[in-house]
């Protein structure tokens, strides 16, 4: 029998977690159905990775070294969970581990997209930010339409678009404004193929802005080298002929269709809900042959979405670069612009155009699509010298 001095056994002490902040964090995480994001913030010069103190992003100009780590999961009792924390890197991918094996595999894969230099996409460098400009062939488009209805105003436009530093023409000819009416595939043929051609021509960058598989091939047979689905290759040919044609294709989230999309918009998180529907889309477009650098994402920016969702998204740009693709944005004259104003018309909301493009260029965005070509590339290279490579 010990005497009665005797102290009790200490207990062994409880293994240190490697996750320091996050040892505690959401430990629901491991259950099934759950997913896990991440979102790079606190972006520093690229200049930081030589350093070794960051991991670069996208092979862009910035570097992270801190994320939002988000967890949520599907309907729980009527309602989803969502948890959010930041921490550095090595926290976050220790936690990981500690909640289950899919779950830190789940964050490598995204790390690795995150991390990973992106190919050039339809044959331009992902060395600057490169600009697309609109080319808008209709009658009823919600900011020009009808100004460059007739093919040689649409070409004049375009050549002056050029001239002002577009490296992307985007050519449609059919507006997908709230409410517009579905324009006939052959109808958009006759306004947009001999635009295309002109410019394919001249050896620029023609990419066409269609959700019909038909406008589609047509316009690459016509030496357009880029196909712009604001449908998300919907249309059941689409994928086939990108895939056949070995055509680039930007793929767009939207709720809806046009004539419906701004009706009653809802989400359970409009930022995560749009990665999920991307994702799915990339994954797709993958199993049909699509490489992913010939994919840029593009989370459809007014298309479906009230003025909260456009910008909960754009806050949330960094976050679609784990899809591993090129992110494009067009938020050009949108009128949630309009809305954070004093309801300026389309042709007046310039100065907010650029402020909402410049912050996804912040977050590494790769393409913006915009009207206003000479102001936005006169912004870029003044973003181009305060964010040098």
């Amino acid at each position: 029998m010990p005497p009665l001095s005797a102290k009790p056994a200490a207990k062994a002490a409880a293994p240190k977690s490697a996750a320091g902040s996050l040892a505690g964090f959401c430990p629901w995480a491991g259950e099934d159905g759950v997913r896990v994001y991440l979102r790079p913030v606190g972006l520093m010069p690229i200049a930081a990775w030589a350093k070794g103190a960051a991991v670069p992003l996208a092979g862009g100009r910035f570097a992270f070294s801190t994320a939002e780590l988000i967890v949520r999961d599907g309907l729980h009792h009527g309602a989803s969970r969502i948890d959010r924390a930041f921490a550095p890197l090595s926290e976050t991918l220790a936690w990981g581990w500690e909640r289950s094996r899919a779950v830190a595999e789940a964050l490598d894969r995204q790390l690795g997209a995150l991390t990973r230099a992106r190919a050039p996409f339809a044959g331009l460098s992902p060395d600057r930010p490169q600009i697309m400009g609109i080319v808008n062939v209709t009658p009823d488009s919600f900011s020009d339409g009808g100004d460059f209805l007739d093919p040689s105003a649409a070409i004049d436009h375009g050549e002056a678009m050029l001239a002002a530093g577009a490296d992307i023409l985007d050519i449609g000819g059919e507006s997908t404004r709230p409410g517009a009416v579905p324009v006939p595939p052959e109808e958009e043929e006759r306004r947009v193929l001999p635009v295309i051609r002109h410019f394919a021509e001249k050896g620029a960058t023609v990419s066409v802005d269609t959700r019909h598989a038909r406008v589609m091939e047509s316009a690459a047979a016509a030496g357009a080298r880029i196909v712009n689905d604001i449908a998300g290759l919907s249309d059941p040919d689409a994928l086939p002929v990108v895939a056949r044609t070995a055509i680039p294709v930007v793929v767009m989230h939207m709720q809806g269709d046009p004539g419906t999309m701004q009706a009653n918009p809802t989400y359970r998180d409009a930022a995560l809900d749009v990665f999920d529907w991307l994702e799915e889309r990339v994954a797709r477009c993958v199993a049909a042959g699509v490489a992913p650098e010939r994919i840029a994402v593009d989370p459809g920016i007014g298309f479906g979405k009230k003025t909260e969702h456009n910008l909960e998204i754009l806050r949330h740009t960094s976050l679609y670069h784990a899809l591993g693709c090129t992110v494009l944005i067009g938020l050009s004259r949108k009128g949630f612009i309009g809305r954070l104003s004093r309801e300026e018309p389309p042709k007046e909301r310039l100065a907010g155009s650029l402020a909402a493009g410049l912050e996804t260029l912040n977050q590494g965005a790769q393409i913006l699509r915009v009207h206003d070509v000479a102001e936005t590339a006169q912004a870029r290279a003044v973003w181009e010298g305060l964010h040098r490579r």
